[in-house]
């Protein structure tokens, strides 16, 4: 492929500067996201962003459902009459909330220049997409070089679990097109010196756990040891679905086993790079890790479930705790699943374990979060795919591509290969070492986005030529 003009951080650092100051926080962390329009005002930021890209047949909308998240939707017309396949490029521009004390000088909603990263939230997780999939079409017709119809799919409620999804695709059929190959920006890696394809994800059950014993608080003295406390019932509660000695989780409905092919490129990863799990992992001095060596973690992270105990109601500040024995205890949990457990299987058993025989007959109840994050595990590429993914490598980075697998959750891709079976799907992304998403100091690598970028307009350059 020719040499591209091609500077992510010349062209999309300032636009991606404002959006950082944009507190477009996902659905579920902001209960008044209608209100604020903060979501509003990041997609018409973007949007207006790319309608000054130098590319011929561009159109951007700003797509709105009552009552749903805007959606922002590109499509851009193919210079090539060789194929007529639509590739899909995939980001979202919705954040976590800041979450957490930022370092010195470091603020989430501004934007920081530091040692070749900005700083700021929603940087790498995923404001930085649109910019890449769009500076990397320009580049290829600035070059000559043709490419395929395109759209590029920017959604706002990701961090959410994608709820609003499903109802745009729908909506969008017809635009759509044919799709071929879809490229998701919204992954991670390992390191920064190469292009990381995603071999996995994982899912994701989200559930609120509330336990009551009393109509109203009252003096600890009057009905301390008479009445059970909440807090214990719901700790007894979690001990029928995780060990509270190892953090084994114990619903067999959870459990899956590793691939054979995943596990020999988890063993090539830490051959070369030994503990790229555990080494990532911001640990206070001297914290035992889960899991024997770097293979362990690796293995671990990627396809054994786990708990998270996100947050708690009906428990006061240090501050301000009395001498009361609460009325109940409200607890959210985020269990991680393997790729290949179903979500809605898994949630079935685990408001089963959580709900059945309450001790003492207290008041129990579990509620699922509306959204349920499917795992996905990518499809094998075909050959001329596989070519041009280790020349895509290439061409952003001087060496050839790795693949690994990443713990958190991207539910849009399980929805997408249900829609279209036999989609070829890349996930990759730019969320590599002390990126930080979701934690405080989220950062963009410019250096890996750029990179990044130039994979992109290599794989569009390859799919044009080859894919028909």
């Amino acid at each position: 492929m020719a040499e591209l003009d091609l500077d992510f951080a010349r062209d999309a650092l300032g636009p991606l500067e404002h959006y950082v100051t944009i507190p477009c926080i996902s659905p579920d962390y902001d209960a008044t996201w209608q209100e604020a329009g903060h979501l509003e005002r990041a997609a018409e930021h973007l949007c207006q962003w790319a309608k000054t890209r130098a590319i011929g047949d561009l159109s951007v909308s700003i797509e709105q459902l009552p009552g749903r998240t805007p959606l922002l939707f590109c499509e851009i017309g193919a210079t090539s009459d060789t194929t007529s396949g639509t590739v899909g490029i995939y980001g979202h521009f919705d954040k976590q909330p800041p979450l957490g004390n930022w370092s010195e000088g470091l603020e989430p909603f501004t934007p920081v220049v530091r040692n070749g990263k900005l700083f700021g939230r929603g940087t790498a997780d995923d404001g930085y997409s649109i910019f890449a999939g769009l500076l990397a079409v320009e580049a290829l017709e600035k070059a000559g070089i043709p490419h395929s119809r395109i759209v590029l799919i920017i959604e706002g409620s990701e961090e959410s679990g994608s709820p609003d999804l499903e109802p745009y695709m729908d909506a969008l059929a017809d635009r759509l097109g044919d799709l071929q190959l879809l490229i998701c920006l919204d992954s991670g890696a390992q390191t920064y010196d190469r292009l990381w394809l995603t071999q996995s994800l994982r899912g994701n059950v989200t559930c609120t756990l509330h336990v009551g014993v009393l109509e109203h608080g009252m003096h600890s003295g009057e009905a301390g040891g008479v009445v059970p406390s909440s807090f214990r019932i719901l700790r007894h509660l979690l001990d029928r679905i995780e060990d509270s000695a190892t953090g084994e989780i114990l619903l067999p409905e959870l459990h899956a086993a590793v691939p054979a092919d995943h596990h020999a490129r988890f063993v090539e990863v830490a051959d070369e790079l030994g503990d790229p799990v555990g080494e990532a992992i911001a640990t206070i001095s001297g914290l035992e890790l889960h899991g024997d060596s770097g293979l362990d973690r690796l293995i671990t992270q990627a396809w054994k479930p786990a708990l998270a105990f996100t947050g708690i109601a009906g428990v006061p500040s240090i501050d301000i705790a009395g001498n009361v024995l609460r009325a109940s205890t409200t607890a959210k949990l985020s269990f991680r699943l393997p790729p290949s457990v179903d979500a809605q299987v898994a949630a079935a058993a685990i408001v089963r374990a959580l709900e059945a025989n309450p001790p003492h007959d207290a008041v129990v109840s579990v509620t699922i979060d509306r959204a349920l994050g499917q795992g996905w595990q990518c499809p094998t590429p075909a050959p001329w795919l596989a070519s041009a993914i280790e020349k895509a490598s290439i061409a952003g980075f001087d060496r050839g591509p790795s693949w690994t697998s990443e713990g958190g959750s991207i539910p849009f891709l399980a929805q997408l290969g249900a829609r279209f079976p036999g989609l070829a799907i890349l996930a990759t992304g730019v969320l590599g070492p002390g990126a930080n998403a979701h934690g405080p100091d989220e950062s963009l690598d410019l250096a890996m986005a750029n990179g990044v970028t130039q994979a992109v307009a290599s794989l569009l350059g390859d799919f044009a030529a080859n894919a028909n």
